[in-house]
């Protein structure tokens, strides 16, 4: 029956996700109150109650960004003393950048897939998540608890003003938690992520005379040693868990200076350090800027200031999470007729913020085989449709299990 349902709401589902990859939401700038007024419009005519629940300006911008609205769709069965289950999926995307073969907003279809920025990451999943929901409620099926659509727009700016908000103003009282994710396979951790500004400061003068400065590039280049010396030790150090593999560290800018004639005052150098799940984020940062405080000439009379960007913590497996690993990966054998065990990813994402409020969270949607056959955050980013079909159908058939009366369930 709920297959049934999936296959004749179908061609809803894929207008649906082509109209959210035709209104952009791009991170940065993250000027997303108008897309998630567009997703709320489009989840109205699909019959949805949809709360909008707008993220105060100042917080926003605090969070680097323009305009948030966050919402939540919520539906009740039976007399709803079973559990709710919370799925959330984000609407910003990263800008589309160069080399696309197709208009990046132009939601293209072409040989069995969905082409355009965001389709694969992650606005997939508020299709396959609206649509489970619609096939569960259609099911007839005897249910007892709650689900919860979470649709918000930070996820590429760190989550607080999504999942975090969300949580925090007590909007959700979820007892598991499914984020957006991939259709082969159950993540069950993954990595955190520091970014991480220093700046250097040193006293300019003219080249020709370099010597009645302080030269702040030249105070980098022991500092870019060192980290790059830090890359090469957490090479050796793995991760547990699969999938995972070993702490990363990355210099991915570095700006400074005022003319080629010129001695440079001010270098500033942005860092991104990976958090594997046995590290804790606090520590790591703590270690790194120590090293980098250590690496700066002494003597040399120039200031160092290490700044936090940002710090996301690993998402770690509580307890709980296997009871959503077994009927996810239960109800995707049956769909798919292979095994779809759990594993971990090194990219990081707003799931950690429900686990870290204790609520048992997995990432599991529509998402790719892996980021790279999707070419997500990479031109020509694309979704299979017969993905989005599969996990459209296990979704709804795992909420149906998690939701079974406390007399049915196995």
């Amino acid at each position: 029956m709920i297959g049934q349902s999936i296959d004749a709401e179908w061609a809803r589902q894929v207008d649906f996700l082509k109209s959210l990859v035709r209104v952009a939401s791009d991170n940065p700038p993250g000027d997303c109150a108008p897309h998630a007024e567009a997703a709320a419009a489009g989840l109205e005519q699909l019959g949805f109650t949809v709360e909008r629940h707008p993220v105060p300006e100042a917080l926003v911008r605090q969070n680097g960004m323009i305009s948030a609205t966050n919402l939540i769709i919520r539906k009740s069965f039976g007399t709803g003393s079973g559990p709710v289950v919370a799925l959330n999926s984000h609407g910003d995307v990263v800008p589309p950048g160069e080399g696309w073969s197709v208009d990046p907003y132009g939601a293209t279809e072409r040989d069995g897939a969905i082409y355009g920025r965001g389709v694969a990451v992650s606005k997939s999943e508020f299709a396959t998540y609206a649509f489970a929901l619609k096939a569960l409620e259609a099911s007839g099926r005897s249910l007892d608890g709650g689900v919860e659509l979470h649709f918000t727009y930070d996820e590429e700016a760190g989550g607080m003003i999504g999942p975090k908000w969300l949580i925090d103003q007590k909007l959700t009282k979820a007892d598991y938690a499914i984020s957006a994710g991939f259709s082969y396979a159950i993540t069950v951790a993954h990595n955190g992520c520091l970014h991480l500004e220093v700046v250097l400061r040193g006293k300019q003068a003219h080249a020709a005379m370099p010597a009645t400065g302080r030269d702040a590039l030249e105070a980098a280049v022991p500092v870019l040693q060192t980290v790059y010396g830090e890359r090469r030790r957490l090479g050796a150090i793995v991760s547990k868990e699969p999938g995972i593999g070993s702490p990363q560290i990355t210099v991915g800018l570095i700006s400074g200076g005022i003319n080629t004639n010129v001695v440079p005052d001010r270098v500033a150098i942005r860092i991104d350090r990976r958090i594997i799940p046995e590290e804790d984020g606090s520590a790591v940062e703590d270690e790194l800027t120590r090293l980098i405080r250590a690496a700066v000439p002494a003597g040399s009379g120039i200031s160092v200031e290490c700044r936090r960007i940002m710090l996301a913590e690993p998402l770690r497996p509580l307890d709980g999470v296997g009871r959503l690993v077994d009927v996810v990966s239960r109800q995707a054998r049956s769909v798919l007729g292979i095994e779809v065990g759990p594993t971990g990813v090194p990219l990081y994402t707003d799931a950690r913020h429900y686990a870290a409020a204790g609520i048992p969270t997995i990432l599991y949607g529509a998402g790719p085989r892996s980021i790279l056959e999707a070419n997500a955050h990479g031109a020509d980013e694309h979704l299979e449709l017969a993905d989005l079909r599969a996990a459209t159908e296990i979704v709804a058939l795992s909420l149906a299990e998690l939701l079974r009366p406390d007399g049915e369930r196995s």
